[in-house]
């Protein structure tokens, strides 16, 4: 029987994703509106400027998911792209944030070249970080445990995100010097975590195959999992509502309730309640399984992100559907991630190779695209609609049409999205459970 995870151990694991937290929500929340009302970037070239340094990472994160695997057949062990990761990012994050003062153009560009090195150093972590739970241990309940431990966490590193950095940069002033101290102590606070889940991490055995595998090698293995690809999609098409709808909320805040300082207030409302959360929906999980509780999920989500629409002029009514929309956010985090491990180690009969590495590269660079999708998404709907963009120091009035834009691409667009990903959820129960019934067959056989 395998032993029980000590707490230390799932702490040391969790702990890490405070930092994947604090970066996957803070750009997605805030780099946009910083583009375009405080350095006056035009919509449409702020979206580029998030997209395009993302569109790279999505190229980056297999190559290092490869690279992952080859360090761990070598050493056992994913530990130096891990603190590579960790310590180069905080450095860049606070970069991002410190736009010199010049032109809008120059603003773009610095912005996007510090967002594209941040992004790539998160990818050095969040790749084998993702990596680890498929390898913390050989019993399926423990890797369960571990995810929600990750997941608590993460929910906390999103709260710290959403709720202490526009406090911050208010606080401060906002304008440039405000986002800039922002930049600084998250940057800072980031850091932190993610060396000391680093170097507590350093006991987790990695086991990816009997030889290591090039990236062409990797992919070709990895493209036969079915399963896989149906549960990435499904999952991606939940991220990106959810990346459209952070993306949103400094617009909805600022134009449709009159106060950028409710955008702290209802992240909070919504990430909240998703920490409290996560016992029900593994509770529930267990009983009920993790693709019927999934599925649940995501259409409660859509309902709620559909109810905002109407409500969405009333600071009471978006607070009150945010917090119903952190409870279905809890599962649509802890639910595809959990799953994700064991359609990992399902797939090991099939190949031959246990390649953690390769598949959470795959999985990252989804993940790291549709965050990246999402305010590029908003920031079309913001053009499309005739938003104008302005400066901190010089506000303009929005036209109807630039509201009605931002009001729908936070409410009905995500809400589509969550709908698609449910047909895509389905296919990987049914493919799942072929699988297993030919592994099964196979194993009569012989």
């Amino acid at each position: 029987m395998t032993p029980a995870l000590p707490r230390r151990r799932l702490l040391g694991y969790g702990i890490g994703s405070v930092g994947t937290g604090v970066f996957s929500a803070v750009p997605g929340l805030l780099l946009l509106y910083y583009l375009t009302d405080v350095l006056g970037v035009s919509a449409a070239v702020a979206g580029a400027v998030l997209v395009v340094p993302k569109a790279w990472d999505v190229l980056l994160n297999p190559i290092v998911g490869a690279a992952s695997d080859r360090e761990a057949v070598r050493t056992g062990r994913r530990t130096r792209l891990l603190l590579a990761g960790a310590v180069t990012l905080p450095f860049l994050f606070a970069a991002m944030f410190a736009v010199p003062a010049g032109s809008p153009a120059i603003a773009a560009i610095w912005a996007g070249v510090a967002f594209l090195l941040a992004a790539s150093a998160f990818a050095c972590f969040q790749v084998p970080y993702v990596a680890l739970p498929a390898e913390i241990s050989a019993d399926p309940s423990e890797r369960g445990r571990a995810m929600a431990w990750r997941v608590v966490f993460l929910t906390l590193g999103i709260l710290v995100a959403g709720g202490a950095a526009p406090a911050l940069t208010a606080a401060a002033g906002g304008g440039r010097g405000g986002y800039a101290l922002m930049g600084g102590v998250i940057g800072l606070a980031m850091g932190a975590a993610m060396v000391a889940s680093t170097l507590a991490n350093r006991w987790i055995p990695s086991r990816p195959g009997p030889r290591p595998l090039g990236l062409a090698a990797a992919l070709r293995t990895a493209r036969g999992n079915r399963p896989f690809f149906m549960l990435l999609g499904a999952y991606v098409s939940s991220t990106l509502a959810v990346a459209i709808m952070l993306a949103g909320a400094p617009y909805v805040a600022t134009y449709r309730l009159d106060d950028y300082g409710l955008t702290s207030a209802m992240f909070v409302c919504m990430v909240a309640p998703s920490a409290f959360a996560v016992p029900l929906w593994r509770a529930l999980s267990r009983k009920y399984g993790l693709v019927n509780c999934y599925a649940v999920a995501l259409v409660l989500f859509a309902a709620a992100a559909l109810a905002l629409y109407p409500a969405i002029t009333s600071a009471a009514g978006v607070l009150a559907f945010s917090g119903l929309i952190g409870v279905c956010y809890a599962a649509v985090q802890l639910l595809p991630l959990s799953l994700l491990p064991e359609t990992v180690h399902a797939d090991t009969g099939r190949t031959g190779h246990a390649q953690s590495g390769a598949f959470t590269g795959l999985w990252t660079a989804a993940e790291t695209g549709a965050l990246a999708l999402g305010p590029g998404v908003f920031a079309l709907i913001l053009a499309v609609s005739s938003f104008n963009s302005s400066d901190f120091d010089t506000p303009v009035v929005q036209p109807g049409s630039a509201l009605t834009g931002m009001s729908a691409g936070f409410t009905f667009v995500p809400a589509l999205l969550l709908l698609l990903s449910v047909p895509l959820l389905l296919a990987y129960r049914r493919l799942a459970a072929l699988h297993r019934r030919t592994e099964e067959a196979h194993e009569h056989a012989v």
